[in-house]
């Protein structure tokens, strides 16, 4: 059977079949005036209304004193009148039929508590009528390629590719105004303001599935729903490079943090971790945006990160070079032939090298030669050609040489022609070529490394890691009591001694600690557990146990022992005389002598949940400030990115004749503290600091966990950014004949089986699934049937062993609509499966899966002629009916709540 593709709930907003300006006007100057005017020039191609009581027309567009007395359906609304009027005037628009609203007034919640007050009603009156609304106080809503122009900036947008979402409308403008001149169009320019209702994730839930959107750009300055934000950036990034920036990445003030980690890691910080694990790119300013603006639609699509770079300057191919080393740009090692190409065009006197430097009497032959050889380096993956003006290089030539020598080739070229007078000409001959060229090489080198690391980022957002990594499962009861009881307590500060307890129950390796009530005690418990011992406070407000002199290490006998314990307590009691002090820990003290002292912690984000933080340790550890952060749940692959980002990451191997760490160990306690994350929803924060590692594996010395109460989810990892692998789905199901049969959810390393999946069914069974006579799926169709969204779809398939492989013989997939509420489904079975009971037995698990999720209702597409598959749905409680696909396909429609 065939599964097709819903009209996107926001088709109204995007593509209007007819629009009311409410508050057009003719007044100059006015905004309303602005929002008429500009869809008159855009040529919009729908019916278009104004309204206003004042008015009868408006520049020969009919108006009306109200929403409900337009004689026609109104799909978008665009207001512009004072805030106080829009609450009652997206009440006249529900009642009207009006499926979607542009509100462009100011004076919400951006105005104070009576502006809020506004935007609540505003809100509360479209969920009431399903009326979704942009804004309020943004620009406005372009779609070019419609003649819809719902804005009030100056001038219009070409049509092109990009699609251009801001929260800011002054970004908008400022885009639009450049864009024009270089000949750089859009799919669509959004502009969200206060997005009191639609929000960044289902924009991008548009642009996804929007054929005429290539590129995706965002200007972030808050996200309000991060699991749909994030679910929605990692579907938009494995099938379009999506810009990221992201402004306020240094707030006034410092988050209240009980934690060594709370106090390091910045809310940009999870930020980043969320880029990375996405797959986008992140710029930091409005010039690289405009720069990776040029380049998209240009559509440079570097496929690796290898830059060559051709110059006739030694100064700045060394300044690009210098560029490259810190954004870890690596440059392109030439092949032997490259050197052999190059002989006959370049003196003898050239670099010999990358940066290839022609020297400052390069001609265009030169340039032509040099940057035809590079791209046909099977090592290099673009090339950036330099030129300064010289008294024996003509800009003009030079730039038609680069010009030609880039036709043909899949690999960009960036161009920087440097100085103004004597090479402006050129600029504009390559910006018309539709090479991206820039004044200085920083730019040019920020822009393809922008651009490379949406290759680069493709790679984590492949990982699908579980929520438990290691063969051995948890302790869960054990947590839970401790979580449970501390909870009940009204206590949200873990002591040493519980934290531990909770690592410990998800095997990491602990040093045992014993709370003690007295100087004698701590002797007693320092004996029995051996000298020399480590004695630190344990108070609950106490987080940095030395700055109140609260730490003893080394103690080496009992009377030792009994002296800490007082000198411990007093000096607390001194220095803290608030803090209620419970006793003083005693514990064996660690000695590795060849132990390197590390951190890992946890950080609850406001917006995004969950991040673990990996750096150096010890009592120093807010001064060298040395971490990495990345989002739950980790897998090898992204722990070993995220050790390699960090300084302490260079003193884990062989150093001054100390053996390397085991790594093998480091990371086992990182997914220990993944797994912690995904099943502790209540885990706030948490440092394990130091954490000592060395060549015999690792331990954690000291520990503090914080917790916080978790409200109800149906989704038990509904307090993650990322769905984990649902893991928990794996069955199996033994038919009546015939091997065993594993059913699980897909991973992105099943392309290949996936593939030869296809391949293998019949001509028929092909033909019913695609409704088309496809003889395997091409690159993007595996990527999307593959790397799917744990979140918001789900794909079983059921798999048999075959000499040793694991070999599929069915797949059944739903893939949730944007509105949130239904999903369609798909469903297929190897010919030699069928009519075995298999495709019952995934269909009750899928359905099952999406009930649980909260859907409403599952839809899908059959051919009339697939008999088979409208029996079997029939059996399942589907009803049919007619398809707007026409009599060839029935529309079949099961709900959930009645399966």
């Amino acid at each position: 059977m065939a599964s097709l593709s819903e009209r996107h709930y926001l088709t109204p907003l995007f593509e209007p079949a007819s629009v009311a300006v409410i508050g057009a006007t003719e007044r100059a100057g006015a905004v309303g005036a602005v929002l008429i005017r500009n869809l008159l020039e855009a040529k919009y191609q729908g019916a278009l209304f104004g309204v206003n009581p004042k008015h009868r027309s408006v520049h020969g567009v009919p108006c009306f004193n109200g929403i409900g007395k337009v004689p026609a359906r109104v799909d978008l609304a665009v207001i512009a009148t004072p805030a106080p009027t829009v609450p009652e005037i997206i009440e006249q628009c529900g009642k009207a039929g009006v499926r979607a609203a542009v509100v462009i007034s100011a004076g919400f919640s951006e105005a104070g508590p009576t502006g809020a007050k506004l935007e609540r009603a505003l809100l509360e009156n479209a969920r009431r009528h399903r009326l979704r609304v942009v804004g309020p106080n943004c620009l406005g809503l372009m779609r070019p390629a419609l003649g819809l122009n719902a804005t009030f900036a100056r001038g219009a947008a070409l049509p092109g590719s990009l699609g251009l979402v801001a929260q800011s409308g002054a970004v908008c403008a400022a885009m639009l105004d450049w864009a024009r001149p270089n000949g750089v169009g859009f799919s669509s320019v959004v502009s969200l303001g206060g997005s009191t209702d639609v929000d960044f994730g289902e924009i991008i839930d548009f642009l996804i599935a929007d054929p005429a959107t290539e590129h995706i750009l965002l200007y972030i300055e808050g996200v309000r729903s991060a699991r749909r934000f994030v679910s929605a950036l990692r579907a938009a990034a494995r099938v379009k490079p999506v810009i990221v920036q992201k402004v306020g990445r240094h707030p006034e003030g410092s988050r209240a943090a009980v934690s060594h980690t709370g106090a390091i890691v910045g809310l940009d910080d999870v930020f980043d971790a969320v880029v990375k694990r996405t797959g986008v790119v992140r710029v930091n300013t409005i010039g690289q945006m405009v720069a990776a603006a040029q380049a998209l639609a240009a559509h440079v699509r570097p496929q690796g990160d290898r830059l060559a770079v051709v110059t006739n300057g030694g100064g700045p191919g060394v300044m690009a070079a210098d560029r490259a080393a810190d954004l870890g740009i690596p440059l392109a090692q030439l092949a032997p032939a490259t050197f052999e190409a190059l002989k006959p065009a370049l003196p003898a006197n050239w670099s010999h090298g990358n940066p290839l430097d022609l020297i400052g009497d390069a001609d265009a032959k030169r340039y032509r030669a040099a940057v035809a050889a590079c791209l046909a380096d099977d090592g290099v993956d673009g090339v950036l050609a330099i030129l300064t003006p010289q008294a024996m290089t003509a800009p003009d030539a030079a730039a038609q040489a680069v010009i030609e020598a880039a036709k043909g080739s899949s690999k960009p070229v960036l161009a920087c022609w440097m100085g103004e007078e004597q090479t402006a000409a050129a600029r504009r001959h390559l910006a018309q070529a539709h090479i991206p060229v820039f004044r200085t090489p920083d730019p040019a080198v920020e822009m393809f490394g922008h651009l490379s690391a949406f290759y680069r980022n493709q790679r984590a957002l492949l990982q699908t890691p579980g929520p438990v990594a290691a063969p051995d499962a948890p302790d869960l009861a054990t947590a839970r009591a401790i979580v449970d009881a501390a909870l009940a307590a009204h206590r949200s500060v873990l002591s040493e001694m519980e934290s531990k307890a909770l690592l410990a129950a998800f095997a990491i390796p602990i040093a045992r600690t014993v709370v003690t009530r007295s100087a004698h005690e701590a002797m007693l418990v320092a004996g029995e557990i051996g000298f020399p011992v480590a004695m630190k406070i344990d108070a609950p407000e106490i987080t940095h146990k030395s700055d109140v002199n609260g730490v003893r290490l080394n103690i080496g006998n009992a009377h030792a022992a009994q002296q800490a314990w007082q000198d411990i307590v007093a000096e607390a009691a001194r220095l803290r005389p608030e803090a209620r002090v419970n006793g003083v820990t005693v514990e064996p003290m660690v000695r590795r002598t060849h132990g390197r002292e590390l951190m890992v912690g946890v950080i609850r984000d406001p917006v995004f949940g969950p991040a673990i933080v990996f750096g150096t340790g010890g009592t120093a550890v807010e001064v060298h400030r040395d971490r990495a952060v990345a989002l739950p749940p980790l897998n090898r692959f992204l722990i070993a990115d995220m050790i390699r980002g960090t300084r302490v990451a260079q003193l884990l191997g062989p150093f001054r004749r100390m053996p390397p760490v085991d790594r093998a160990a480091l990371e086992e306690i990182l997914l220990k503290v993944s797994e912690m994350v995904c099943e502790l929803p209540e885990l706030a924060e948490i440092d394990i600091n130091p954490l000592i590692a060395d060549d015999a594996g690792a331990i954690a010395v000291d520990a503090r966990a914080v917790l916080r109460p978790a409200p109800p989810a149906r989704d038990r990892y509904g307090h993650m950014a990322i769905h984990p692998y649902p893991s928990h789905l794996v069955t199996t199901w033994r038919p009546a004949a015939g091997p065993e049969v594993t059913l699980r959810p897909i991973r992105p390393e099943d392309a290949e089986m996936e593939q030869a999946f296809v391949k293998s069914l019949s001509a028929e069974t092909r033909y019913f699934r695609f409704m088309d006579t496809l003889r395997e799926l091409t690159p993007l169709m595996l990527v999307r049937f593959t790397q799917i969204d744990y979140d918001r779809e789900m794909a079983f398939v059921a798999t048999v062993s075959a000499e040793g492989r694991e070999a599929e013989i069915g797949v059944a997939r739903y893939v949730a609509n944007p509105d949130g509420e239904s999903c369609e489904f798909a469903l297929v079975i190897a010919d030699g499966w069928q009519r075995r009971g298999l495709g019952r037995r995934m269909m009750e698990q899928l359905v099952a899966v999406a009930r649980a999720r909260g859907l409403r209702a599952m839809v899908g597409h059959v051919l009339a002629e697939n008999r088979g598959m409208l029996a079997l749905c029939q059996k399942l409680g589907f009803g049919a009916g007619d398809s707007a696909e026409g009599p060839m396909v029935k529309r079949i429609t099961l709900p959930l709540a009645e399966f």
